[in-house]
């Protein structure tokens, strides 16, 4: 019984040292991938966007003099005063439009987006003054259609063009004049959407805006604004954030819904096989155990690879197949194989009913929770105590040490006439 233990120790080890190094090659490809499909995604559907409030930049001339001590007299200069005028309002809608693309073994969330955001500031300066409006765009690696820049309600078709970095538009104010600019776009980018206040902590007045998805799973990224209210509508949602008066350096941000990434999926389930085969080898060593059915460890060495059977097709399968598919299809394979080789060594009824069963539980429901993001422990957990409560009522009235004595005096009776029986 001993020697039984340690075989199977060592087939165990082995084999998890196999998954462990199938699980290393499927998560370098899977990084490989992103690293490198990852920027053909970005300039392809464009990266995360960050769009910021425009800026109201405000500048007048004062003439000022000063005495010269060179010259020994007055001299007369005329010096320029810069600022920035706040926004008195704002007025933003956003439509979320989520489209998936794929790329080798990686999933991309990527979106369309259409924006809308109307502001008004005010002239608060007793002087008249040139007002450089500028927008800053969200990403300078994509492209905006149906771009619009509207002052007053009047379209601008001259802007001044700030580089990569955005347009601008310079116009006269006059003291506590009004002026309403709105911004009118759509573009695509990826993962993210995001809206800042300013470049740091800044005070927000009047502010509104309304982000409608097509999705229903909504997403807020760490350090970001929840909305002030949400809602679901006949294909998404309609968040809202409506405030007063707040003084903010925080952003707002919708995340975009991941798809299952079959490359990192694969992976997890890989790390997570050696648990499964524990599972399986446990509850086989007791059922042969209480049942007295002798099976060798080169038995126990096939079973194993069985096992790994499942991970290295499902591995490859997802190159090319859909992740459900090559779940299904793997799981087949593995179940055959065992349920198969043990019809052999032991008989139909052990093969279908405790093997098969222990196998689907153990291997293809255990490893099928991974599908299930932040349920896979708890759905193991469950398992894991029902299995114990299981073995525990089987097993309680056994006198293990007579047990283990009598499978010893059996198996050195066999042992001794050569011969190998089940």
């Amino acid at each position: 019984m001993i020697k039984k233990i340690t075989a199977l120790t060592f087939i165990f080890v082995c084999t998890a040292l196999a998954w462990m190094i199938l699980g290393t090659t499927l998560q370098v490809r899977s990084n490989d991938y992103n690293e490198r499909l990852g920027y053909e995604v970005d300039s392809l559907y464009g990266p995360a966007q960050y769009q910021e409030a425009p800026n109201f930049n405000y500048s007048y001339n004062v003439d000022a003099s000063y005495f010269d001590e060179k010259l020994k007299k007055k001299v007369n200069v005329t010096k320029s005063i810069s600022g920035t005028l706040p926004i008195e309002s704002s007025d933003i809608n956003v439509d979320l439009s989520l489209d998936y693309r794929k790329k080798g073994l990686l999933w991309y969330s990527t979106y369309v987006v259409d924006f809308d955001g109307t502001y008004t500031t005010k002239n608060n300066i007793d002087k008249k003054v040139d007002l450089y409006i500028f927008y800053k765009f969200p990403s300078s690696r994509t492209e905006y259609d149906d771009f619009h820049f509207y002052i007053n309600g009047e379209e601008m078709e001259k802007l001044n063009w700030g580089g990569e970095e955005g347009v601008g538009k310079v116009v006269e104010l006059e003291p506590n004049e009004e002026l309403t600019f709105r911004i009118v776009y759509t573009s695509h980018g990826k993962t993210v959407w995001a809206y800042k206040f300013g470049k740091e902590t800044v005070e927000v007045k009047d502010f509104s805006m309304t982000i409608t998805t097509d999705f229903m799973e909504v997403d807020f990224p760490e350090g970001s604004i929840s909305p002030t209210s949400k809602e679901e509508n006949d294909s998404g949602m309609v968040l809202t954030w409506d405030y007063m008066k707040k003084i903010s350096g925080a952003t707002i941000a919708i995340e975009m819904p991941r798809k299952l990434n079959p490359g990192p999926l694969a992976a997890r389930i890989t790390y997570f096989a050696p648990v499964s085969l524990f599972f399986f080898f446990f509850i086989m060593f007791m059922i042969t155990t209480l049942k007295e059915i002798r099976i060798h460890p080169v038995n126990f060495f096939f079973l194993a690879c069985a096992f790994f059977a499942f991970h290295l097709l499902f591995a490859y399968l997802v190159d090319h197949l859909n992740v459900n598919l090559s779940f299904i299809i793997s799981a087949v394979v593995s179940v055959f194989l065992v349920v198969s080789y043990l019809r052999l060594v032991v008989g139909p009824r052990f093969a279908f009913v405790e093997a098969g069963i222990s196998q689907i539980v153990y291997l293809v429901l255990f490893s099928y929770s991974f599908f299930f993001k932040g349920y896979t422990g708890l759905i193991i957990t469950i398992s894991s105590i029902i299995t114990l409560a299981i073995l525990m009522q089987m097993t309680g009235r056994i006198d293990w040490d007579e047990k283990f004595r009598t499978l010893s005096r059996k198996e050195k009776a066999v042992d001794d006439k050569g011969l190998f029986v089940k």
